[in-house]
């Protein structure tokens, strides 16, 4: 499936880099590929993640960083509409299409 950014969940992605960045570099590599990663097993097997709100799909990602990848499915596309971390307020991404 083709996978799409909607553009303020782009703004999530390098917010969440940004702020590994001033921490550590190295973090920011890490959490980059944890992102990476968490896309590739989507794109292979949408549907293995559970429902969310608002007819989207949601994969926590599994290691040491508190993020949650939040995306729809449109016909063969997986749009991503927030790379959201865990303590923000939930749904705040709900306006996104």
């Amino acid at each position: 499936m083709k996978l799409k950014f909607h553009r303020e969940a782009r703004a999530d992605l390098r917010e969440g880099r940004a702020f590994y960045r001033r921490h550590s570099p190295l973090a920011s590599v890490a959490f980059a590929h944890e992102i990476e990663n968490a896309l590739r097993a989507i794109a292979e097997a949408p549907f293995r993640y559970p429902s969310g709100e608002h007819g989207t799909r949601e994969m926590v990602i599994p290691r040491r960083f508190p993020y949650t990848v939040v995306y729809k499915i449109r016909g063969d596309v997986i749009i991503v509409v927030a790379i959201a971390h865990q303590s923000r307020r939930p749904g705040y991404w709900h306006h996104r299409d």
